[in-house]
Order: structure tokens, then C-alpha cells, then sequence
């Protein structure tokens, strides 16, 4: 899954899954976006990279990740950490994915530091530090109230908090409870159409 933010000079949070570049630029064109610029990249999983160095080829776009995360990005893995529930199928199934639809190693241009704000490229917000998920997921929180949050919380079906990988279940407890303290009005998580209130995440703690 990728977002695209009208701001600035156009900004892609993460890069959908590997062979996902041309439907990502029919959209752009389709909604008469300029290129985006920069691409902000919430953490190391192949669905939210996988197009990333395809895209950045096709646009110039600089790619920027939190630093603990680079390393995994320039092996192209995915690090799933504990896996619970159904987790344990994709840990089972992974290796079959990732031979279907290789994965492109990614360089990162950016590496992204807690609390680094972003206002070169003309974007008014910051970067908060949402371990947990991986060791580098991050949350892209704009100054108006939306945060960009990953796969720290899911809209799949009813709002909840990840449930399935981490490589840290206490510090994602704790990434969960930073960003309802900084008071979001709008969550967009890594899955699922419709944002999270800050009511929702009340209801989740």
C-alpha cells in the first residue's frame, strides 16, 4: 500500500509491494500529480518497499527510511520478528513470496533520525520514531494531525493495533501509546481504506 501526499513537492509514503511501480505511477497521472519528490518509507517489509527502487528510478524521488531500518532495505528483507496468529503462515510462506516476486535491494539516500523534521522538501511534519513493528518503524506525523503510521495499527476489518509480527511486542505497546499521546486526528495505517480516529485509538489501549 502507498499514499500520496498533495504537499510540498509531492511525497509517496512507502512503495506498495515489488511490481506495484506501474499501477502506483497510473494513479499518479491518472490524478494529475506532479512526481513525487521524496519517498518516505515506514519501515522494512516487502509490501511496503517492494516498488521503491523501481519507482525511484522512474521519478529521481529521494528514498528515506529511520536508520535502524537501512541495513534490512539494503538486503532487501524482511524481518518478522515473533510472529503470532497467522503470522506463523506468513513466516511459513515467505520464502515462496519473495521467489515469486523478488525483491530489489534499496539504498536509502535519507536515513531518518526520532523527532527529524522534514520542512526541505516543503513538508510540514516530523519524524516519530514507532519501534516495535521493526526496529526502524517509523511514523510520518504532519503538522496539521495526520500521522502516517505503517503497520503499527491496521483498519483491516475493525481499527486494532498490529497483532500479527514484531520484533519487540513491549516496544510496540509503547509505539502505540507515543502516538496517541501526541493526539493525531487522522491515522492512516498500512492496511485497510479508511483512517483511524483518535477516538478509535482511545478504544485500543
Amino acid at each position: 500500500m502507498a499514499y500520496y501526499l498533495r504537499i510540498g513537492q509531492g511525497v509517496l509514503v512507502d512503495a506498495g509491494s515489488p511490481g506495484e511501480e506501474a499501477r502506483i505511477l497510473a494513479f499518479l497521472e491518472r490524478i494529475n500529480a506532479p512526481t513525487p519528490a521524496f519517498i518516505f518509507l515506514t519501515h522494512s517489509h516487502f509490501d511496503h518497499f517492494g516498488s521503491a527502487a523501481a519507482l525511484q528510478r522512474e521519478t529521481g524521488a529521494l528514498i528515506a527510511v529511520h536508520e535502524a531500518d537501512a541495513g534490512a532495505l539494503a538486503r532487501a528483507e524482511t524481518p518478522l520478528g515473533i510472529t503470532r496468529g497467522r503470522g506463523r503462515w506468513t513466516r511459513a510462506f515467505l520464502p515462496l513470496v519473495e521467489r515469486l516476486l523478488p525483491l530489489e535491494p534499496v539504498r536509502a539516500d535519507m536515513l531518518l533520525e526520532d523527532e527529524q523534521r522534514l520542512d526541505q522538501f516543503d513538508l510540514p511534519a516530523r519524524v516519530i520514531h514507532t519501534p516495535g513493528h521493526t526496529n526502524g518503524s517509523s511514523t510520518l506525523l504532519l503538522d496539521s494531525g495526520e500521522a502516517f503510521v505503517g503497520d503499527l495499527l491496521s483498519a483491516t476489518g475493525s481499527p486494532h493495533v498490529q497483532r500479527y509480527y514484531a520484533l519487540d511486542w513491549e516496544a510496540l505497546k509503547s509505539s502505540v501509546e507515543r502516538v496517541r499521546q501526541l493526539r493525531p486526528h487522522s491515522i492512516y495505517p498500512g492496511h485497510g481504506r479508511n483512517p483511524i480516529t483518535a477516538d478509535d485509538l482511545k478504544s485500543l489501549l
